[in-house]
């Protein structure tokens, strides 16, 4: 691919810009479909939506504005007077349908100091949230003019339209500082304009070319916000990592004295195979989010699919393409004291015109590691284990709005008003009741009997609403529960509404059904469904992953030594996780708190995701080892020109995935900054520790039998790791299985 795209230049460059304005243009053409709750709905939560959905029932959009006092209370002129100028001000926005009086409906605190005005917002619920902001502001123009009062709203629309806006304000700001910082990091790393840019554009436009794909996919397959996220996440990192990874070896090459074409070949046989190999390593990885039956997995499974397909694609096209077109003109641009500064290589070193100074400091430090290899291999091994320790008190949950946003926003701090003053509102239970007739006397004593029972345990309060549905044969039972949505307290009153009350009601009557949804039902049917997928996924993404790499590097102990390196970068991340975010220990360094529990999407996610990029790495860095071990240099000195000679690449290209990932745990939403900082640690980690000591002091330790294979495997494809397989055509500089000095 690599030699095609180089020969006709004109035709790859061209065919890439084609592809990316086509993609982009149908995409928009066609639009995206997004998920839906309903196709997130998972257990008994899943089947009571179902059973409202089926009998065509619709539940408007309601907001509650809060109006509370200090000094006085409801009785109070003045308080009344308030009251009426907040519902005269919604209802003046011609936006709700109906706008109800505390005085009329009896919402009003036990200290009398609080009340609610209940708003039904008008049209289709779906909508809400774009028409909400007339209300918004119909509220604050009252609380500007009743400062001695507090006068704010919270409520379902409002809710969805701060979440929306809060992510197309941090995707934008993610969007705007990810660039710079990748191109910051590139210019650094080459010193030259040209080669910095070139990544950078690269995958941009594999992102672009993505996000169209994404839209027409979404017709079968549909997306979400938190696909996008994660599109343009992975698209950034992996796209500009591909390019660095083939145009570093490029230039190695034009630095070792090789021609232009061979230097293009060699890159397109050694790093561009490496790309496909990762590439693919992270397309099977995502792959394994198909296995979670949850619609917003799925789509950022496909989304991540499509971009790194994209990014793969056009790192062994159009790149090739374009280095063939500049030759030694990539390096135009020259940055004022960027300009690398080489020292000479030891000579018959594989591949190594002069090693960077920066590279100092990884022989040195793998100096040390291969002299005592055990005793690294022991400690750091150590250390990841006790980072990962915190996991096992690891609490995921569907995190609360409250949770997701900032603890100052001026949303967040109405609902803790409201639930202060209200003890049990707004988290609520569903309970959906089918039977027929729906007001039968077997069914008027169960619900009597109901809330009874439920006002008994004390976990569930009043008041309790019953909205039936004669017609559909439904009935829908909302109960205040006690926590805030995702705590211990939430989770018992759940239990007790369906272990105990439901079924000693509802349950007892003859052809009645009864299930419970609401945002604590839904968090954890969430959860019972992502730990009984957990497995089939580890299994899928252990078992394909081992795969590639046996039939990649014809090794045994290459493919369970790279299983074990990422699945202790995974833990490490893990237990970091943990530490920050559920139970706050430096969560103040990054800007939040904790929040006493994990998204739950979140530890899957980044499992399927790290062990898809830490291939990047364990890819890139073994196979110059085997490309040197290939021809003929012993195992321990292999090892030492594999980690040094892609000592500098690893750098750049782990610093680029941080500060991208870093980006991401800046945000205000509490999932992307989780996100963020999990995968920001994880690469770090796996960038340094992992491949810097015990990648090289686990192969050092095995020695020759890094490269076992049984008999009975010898069928497998033997694949070329280094330039014979590149077939160039000015000959090879002779190799000398050397030990480099440093070591």
């Amino acid at each position: 691919m690599g030699g095609w795209s180089a020969q006709h230049r004109k035709t790859a460059v061209f065919g890439w810009l084609l592809f990316v304005v086509l993609a982009t243009v149908l995409g928009g053409m066609a639009g995206s479909v997004q998920t839906t709750n309903q196709d997130n709905s998972v257990g008994g939560s899943g089947r009571a939506q179902q059973m409202i959905d089926r009998a065509g029932i619709t539940s408007p959009a309601d907001e509650t504005v809060l109006i509370q006092a200090k000094g006085f209370t409801v009785a109070d002129p003045r308080f009344r007077a308030a009251v009426a100028e907040t519902v005269s001000a919604v209802q003046g926005t011609g936006k709700a349908s109906a706008v109800k009086s505390p005085y009329d409906t009896g919402a009003v605190s036990p200290d009398q100091h609080s009340a609610l005005v209940q708003v039904t917002m008008a049209g289709d619920p779906d909508r809400a949230p774009d028409q909400v902001a007339p209300v918004l502001a119909a509220v604050t123009g009252v609380q500007a003019h009743l400062p001695d009062l507090t006068v704010s709203e919270f409520g379902d629309a409002s809710a969805v339209k701060a979440v929306n806006d809060a992510f197309g304000d941090n995707f934008a700001r993610a969007e705007w500082t990810a660039v710079p910082l990748a191109l910051g990091i590139l210019l650094i790393a080459f010193g030259a304009l040209v080669a910095a840019v070139l990544p950078v554009l690269l995958a941009i436009t594999a992102f672009i070319a993505a996000g169209g794909l994404v839209a027409l996919s979404s017709h079968l397959l549909h997306t979400s916000n938190d696909a996008s996220s994660v599109m343009l996440l992975v698209g950034l990192a992996v796209g500009v990592d591909y390019c660095l990874f083939y145009l570093r070896r490029e230039r190695e090459e034009r630095a070792r004295g090789r021609s232009p074409q061979a230097a293009l070949q060699i890159a397109a046989a050694t790093s561009g195979r490496a790309v496909m190999v990762s590439g693919l390593t992270v397309v099977v990885a995502m792959a394994g989010m198909f296995f979670t039956g949850i619609a917003d997995f799925e789509a950022m499974g496909m989304a991540t699919i499509l971009v790194v397909i994209t990014a793969v694609l056009g790192s062994v096209t159009v790149l090739p393409a374009l280095l063939s077109m500049l030759g030694d003109r990539v390096e135009k641009g020259r940055v004022p004291f960027l300009r690398r500064r080489t020292a000479p290589a030891p000579a018959g070193t594989p591949g190594t015109a002069g090693t960077p100074v920066g590279n100092r400091v990884w022989r040195a430090v793998l100096g040390r590691v291969l002299r005592r290899p055990l005793w690294s291999a022991a400690i750091a091994t150590a250390l990841l284990l006790a980072l990962a320790a915190p996991m096992l008190s690891m609490h995921t949950a569907n995190l609360t709005f409250a949770q997701q946003l900032p603890k100052g926003t001026p949303l967040v701090a109405t609902q803790q008003q409201i639930g202060a003053a209200f003890p049990g509102n707004p988290n609520q239970a569903t309970v959906v009741v089918s039977a027929d007739p729906v007001d039968s006397a077997a069914m008027t004593r169960a619900l009597a009997s109901f809330k009874q029972q439920a006002v008994a345990t004390g976990l569930l309060h009043d008041p309790i609403t019953v909205t039936p549905y004669p017609a559909q044969h439904l009935e829908l039972v909302d109960v205040p529960m006690a926590g805030t949505g995702n705590d211990a307290a939430s989770s018992n009153a759940l239990a007790a509404l369906r272990d105990t009350v439901v079924p000693h009601t509802f349950g007892a009557v003859p052809g009645a059904h009864a299930e419970v949804t609401g945002q604590t039902a839904g968090s954890e049917d969430f959860n019972q469904q992502m730990s009984a997928s957990m497995l089939p996924v580890f299994a899928f993404v252990l078992g394909f992953a081992f795969l590639l790499m046996l039939l990649s590097f014809r090794s045994i102990a290459i493919a369970l030594t790279a299983l074990a390196l990422n699945l202790l970068s995974v833990a490490a991340s893990y237990g970091a996780l943990t530490l920050i975010f559920q139970h706050g220990v430096g969560a103040s360094l990054v800007g939040t708190e904790g929040v006493g529990a994990i998204e739950t999407w979140v530890p899957l996610f980044l499992f399927v995701i790290l062990f898809g990029l830490s291939m990047d790495y364990h890819v890139f860095v073994v196979s110059r080892i085997k490309e040197a071990h290939d021809q003929g240099v012993p195992t321990r000195a292999a090892v030492a020109h594999g980690i040094t000679s892609t000592a500098g690449v690893v750098t750049s290209a782990a610093a680029i995935m941080v500060a991208v990932f870093a980006v991401f745990g800046t945000l205000d939403l509490q999932a992307m900054k989780q996100m963020g900082i999990g995968l920001a640690v994880a690469v770090l980690i796996d960038a340094t520790v992992i491949r810097a000591v015990l990648l090289p002091s686990v192969m050092t330790l095995l020695g020759e039998r890094n490269w076992y294979l049984p008999r009975w495997l010898g069928w497998l494809p033997r694949l070329e790791h280094g330039e014979a397989a590149a077939e160039p055509t000015d000959a090879p500089a002779p190799l000398e299985p050397s030990l480099p000095s440093a070591v």
